[in-house]
């Protein structure tokens, strides 16, 4: 008896082992990590992952019907299924399934107002450091302005050049904006030329744009370039500001510190604002159903008077016109009474303005009256900063913040009521939709599997040990900040694109064109 007990026991622990095996293995996908639980020789550049087909499962995922606990089927890019109830997912113990626990899933950002200034200007900000900060903030899809690259974006020869540069580059999906100036409003074969190559729309700006080859539009110049749109169904999008007399910059200079915030926000009114979209509601009733511009779209960017010009916008939409509106992220976290001397960081057109007007703002997001959000970010070198000056009448003007539209909106915006349905739908559906992108916005079958996982009750401070992945992270008006809301991981197209501070090592984001 004894005998055949030490011949059977080693047989039995076997046998023990290989169930513990199997079982530990299913409960470790709770905390599973693919780039330590699988094979390292992965042949897929684009993902920190190994596999095309996988489940993502959380208590908190974001779908088109609100919150579910559940998981996420992903297979070659797109979403295939999603099935509530968490731990509900794979028939097979083949099934690779990322268990993400109590984060929060929802669809990636998208930012439809961003400058990369490439080609032409890769020393401010460019394709790689650009699209790897936003990968890093969890945005998985980015509009590309045309300034301040050089050359400009304004006709179908200078749209073939970004896209040159472009070329794997891009570690999230991109799309481009064509430029609006009085060469291609007034030679329509030009713009037609840049529409028909795939821009997703054009830009314009009603005051100097700062940029020597994008010189400004008037009316008129609009009037003639939303001929041109209507047929293409795609949006004009606005700089709406009209410089109007007031005093001059060298006045200013003789008579007030061009280190105080306020002299430069006193050079740039609320009736600057007002001027131009006073004229631009002029034209969008045109725009309505059956008018002589139907099909045309004018779209505000970075709205930052919260009175008189988001009056006349809400009127214009109530009437019929084709006409949205968006505001940038600094303006609902920044006010001008926190801006300290000499930190041009903080510098900006149109500026930020006092702290009732961001309040009046932030009424506006909630109310639905403000369509999307974006960051406008737009970076420079240091030497246009004037950091050590501190001259804001003479500093280059442009908030770079690309990588934190997500804890930057959700940290401010949970103060004053902002849900995270609502958070999503100003940051990934309504973009989506206002650029034409079907196939991004949400989590739902047939979709882009662009993910964004985060944490909104974790903190984190922006400072030199937190890795940004900006070009000159010390530009940024964020940096000194307590944030809440960590980044996880992104995924772009079912590719995991960053994980917890590292990028996958190929950059096989999709250029998107109109068509």
């Amino acid at each position: 008896m004894d005998n055949f007990v030490w011949r059977v026991l080693p047989l039995f622990a076997l046998l023990v082992a290989f169930v513990a095996f199997f079982y530990l293995q299913d409960s470790y996908k709770a905390q599973f990590s693919p780039l330590i639980k699988l094979p390292v020789d992965n042949d897929n550049e684009c993902s920190l992952l190994p596999f095309r087909h996988y489940w993502i499962s959380s208590k908190r995922i974001l779908t088109p019907q609100g919150f579910i606990s559940g998981s996420v089927e992903i297979n070659e890019g797109k979403i295939v299924a999603v099935v509530e109830g968490y731990g509900k997912q794979g028939n097979s113990r083949q099934d690779e399934v990322i268990d993400y626990g109590e984060a929060v899933v929802m669809p990636g950002l998208i930012d439809v107002h961003v400058h990369l200034d490439e080609p032409g200007r890769t020393e401010w900000e460019g394709f790689v450091t650009g699209t790897r900060a936003a990968a890093a903030g969890g945005v998985t899809t980015v509009v590309d302005m045309p300034l301040n690259n050089h050359p400009t974006t304004v006709s179908k020869e200078t749209l073939e050049l970004k896209l040159e540069a472009a070329n794997k580059k891009l570690h999230v999906d991109a799309g481009f904006w064509g430029g609006l100036v009085p060469e291609n409003a007034l030679n329509t074969s030009i713009l037609d030329g840049l529409l028909s190559a795939g821009v997703l729309g054009v830009k314009s700006f009603m005051c100097p744009s700062g940029i020597n080859d994008f010189p400004m539009t008037t009316i008129d110049h609009i009037k003639e370039g939303l001929t041109v749109l209507a047929k293409y169904k795609r949006p004009l999008i606005v700089h709406a500001e009209i410089q109007l007399d007031s005093e001059s910059h060298s006045e200013l200079k003789d008579n007030r510190d061009p280190r105080v915030y306020l002299t430069y926000l006193n050079t740039r009114p609320p009736s600057w604002e007002q001027a131009a979209i006073k004229e631009l509601v002029g034209v969008t009733k045109d725009t309505i159903v059956g008018g002589p511009l139907e099909g045309a779209h004018v779209h505000i960017v970075h709205l930052s008077d919260s009175s008189l010009s988001l009056d006349m916008i809400k009127e214009a939409k109530r009437r019929g016109d084709s006409i949205s509106v968006e505001t940038c992220s600094h303006y609902l976290a920044f006010s001008s009474e926190e801006i300290p001397d000499g930190d041009t960081r903080f510098k900006c057109s149109p500026p930020i303005r006092d702290a009732h007007n961001r309040e009046k703002l932030r009424e506006a997001v909630l109310e639905g009256h403000i369509d999307f959000l974006t960051s406008d970010h737009s970076p420079t070198v240091p030497e246009l900063k004037l950091l050590e000056e501190g001259d804001f009448l003479r500093a280059w003007g442009g908030i770079s913040g690309l990588q934190f539209d997500l804890p930057v909106t959700w940290s401010y915006g949970k103060k004053y009521g902002l849900t995270l349905e609502q958070l999503s739908l100003l940051w990934s559906k309504k973009p989506a939709a206002f650029v034409g992108i079907e196939s991004k916005g949400a989590i739902a079958v047939g979709y882009h599997a662009d993910i964004v996982v985060w944490q909104p009750e974790v903190e984190f401070d922006v400072n030199d040990t937190y890795p940004i992945f900006l070009k000159h992270p010390s530009l940024s008006a964020y940096m000194g900040t307590r944030l809440s809301g960590k980044v996880l991981d992104t995924f772009v197209r079912g590719n995991l694109v960053f994980k917890e501070g590292k990028h996958a090592s190929a950059a096989c984001g999709v250029p998107i064109l109109a068509k």
